[in-house]
């Protein structure tokens, strides 16, 4: 048998980004896919390590070594078929995955690891491309059926489990389209509507009904939901912005960032709503995550006069420090394309204050330089730099500071379901909420990422199957 280099002799390569002078144009998809060739290299470079700890990173487990192996040799459908397996959604995964699963990558100990997510965007990718993804209803219905209420990752990967187990699945949604933050959070340029739509139009054919325009608790009660259905299933997400209480809150022209975000996918959906723009204005984003660096991306792509975003903790590092080893998730400096295209980040910077105008537009932010320090002179326990107080100009203000929980709604109380904090939704181990009840998502962990989504979701449906059998199992004693 002869010994693979390939880990040793071929570089990590990922998709090109387009110029930025291109995509600031428009709202297509950031990249340049690689030839298949190229990423069949790149999947060569898997060592296919005895423990896989990239296996172990991701919350689905995807088999990466095996698929990464049938990439290698241009078994595309094989690597496709292993990939089903575990990930119901590997489009969403393969472009909005931040990929837990790379850096803790064998190689990356002291190299370049694995380009893990470019090869399941490959994969997937090339399986629609040929056809070889198609609706797949079940062979039987058990004559059971289950409500979904919520359809981003986690609700249609709870929908599509339980449909293939042969239950009828009736996905509630409370905007007017399908997709939750998938379709109103995520811009276009890091995920095109397209891909979306391709796969609801698959659960459709498989026998997923979709109700939209239906606020759960309150155009149907969950008495009602259990009077239609025989079980529940809640992903509902964690919609509840944090927000700030701070002097000139109230100034026009200060908004959280998810409702510019959501305008903006409507804006480029074509819907005529009025919409909140950055177009000709001064932007400042406060906050450091993705969602802040999406409203960066919005914001150009809209002209806007400047943009700055205000990170209130200092710069992380560059490299891993000690204190954070392999394979755990580096706490390190992360750059988006949108950093890229323009604007100011800054760290070490925490708000003080609005100021306005007569007219009662915000027209700066009161801003102070801080530190890390122990004795919490600041509200996150930062110390503030005497003689660093400024005001930056600015006349719109996107609030991206985090998420603090589900949204408040009656349906929690009807179906007898517990909020931990009044924020997440109280589970078991297998994620069951009530007696007829589960749970999966945001709305139990918090805000998290794409892939803890499907993978909660997946649990869900298989504790809500194992209760419909068991229920099934007694009525026929």
């Amino acid at each position: 048998m002869s010994v693979r280099r390939d880990f040793l002799e071929v570089p990590r390569r990922t998709s090109p980004y387009r110029a930025v002078a291109d995509r600031v144009r428009d709202h297509r998809e950031l990249i340049h896919p690689l030839p298949l060739a190229t990423v069949e290299a790149q999947a060569g470079r898997c060592m296919d390590c005895g423990v896989p700890f990239c296996h172990n990173a991701c919350p689905l487990n995807n088999l990466i070594p095996e698929w990464n192996g049938l990439a290698r040799t241009g078994d595309w459908r094989g690597a496709s078929a292993n990939l089903a397996t575990t990930n119901n959604f590997p489009e969403f995964t393969g472009w909005l995955c931040p990929a837990p699963c790379e850096p803790a990558c064998v190689l990356a100990i002291g190299g370049d690891a694995v380009s893990i997510k470019e090869i399941e965007r490959t994969t997937i990718e090339t399986a629609f491309a040929n056809g070889w993804i198609h609706p797949e209803p079940p062979a039987f219905r058990t004559g059971r059926s289950v409500a979904v209420v919520g359809s981003g990752p986690a609700g249609l990967a709870a929908a599509q489990q339980l449909n293939r187990a042969g239950h009828r699945v009736v996905v509630y949604e409370r905007a007017d389209r399908p997709g939750g933050l998938l379709r109103y959070g995520i811009p276009d340029f890091k995920m095109g509507k397209g891909l979306l739509d391709r796969r609801l139009d698959l659960l459709s054919a498989e026998g997923i009904t979709f109700e939209c325009n239906y606020d759960c608790g309150v155009d149907v009660s969950g008495e009602e939901l259990l009077e239609r259905h025989d079980a529940v299933v809640l992903a509902v997400g964690a919609e509840r912005a944090r927000d700030v209480e701070l002097p000139g809150r109230h100034l026009d022209g200060i908004h959280l960032a998810m409702d510019y975000l959501t305008g903006q996918n409507r804006r480029v959906a074509g819907a005529p709503d009025e919409v909140i723009s950055a177009a000709g204005r001064n932007v400042v984003i406060i906050g450091g995550g993705d969602t802040a660096a999406d409203c960066l991306g919005d914001s150009h792509r809209e002209a806007c006069a400047s943009v700055q975003q205000l990170v209130i903790y200092p710069e992380p590092p560059r490299v891993r420090p000690a204190s954070n080893p392999w394979p755990q998730w580096p706490l390190v400096l992360r750059n988006h394309a949108a950093h890229e295209e323009g604007g100011v980040r800054a760290f070490g910077v925490e708000v003080m204050g609005f100021e306005g105008e007569a007219g009662g537009r915000v027209r700066g932010i009161t801003v102070v330089e801080v530190d890390r320090g122990r004795d919490g002179s600041s509200s996150r326990g930062l110390l503030r730099r005497a003689g660093t107080e400024r005001v930056i100009e600015a006349d719109l203000v996107l609030l991206a500071i985090g998420f603090s929980g589900v949204r408040e709604s009656p349906l929690f109380e009807q179906l007898g379901v517990e909020l931990v904090d009044g924020t997440r939704i109280a589970v078991d181990g297998g994620l069951r909420a009530g007696r007829e009840v589960t749970a999966g998502g945001d709305a139990v962990l918090g805000a998290a990422l794409v892939v803890d989504a499907i993978a909660q979701g997946r649990r869900a449906a298989a504790t809500c199957d194992r209760l419909l059998q068991e229920e099934f199992q007694a009525a026929a004693v």
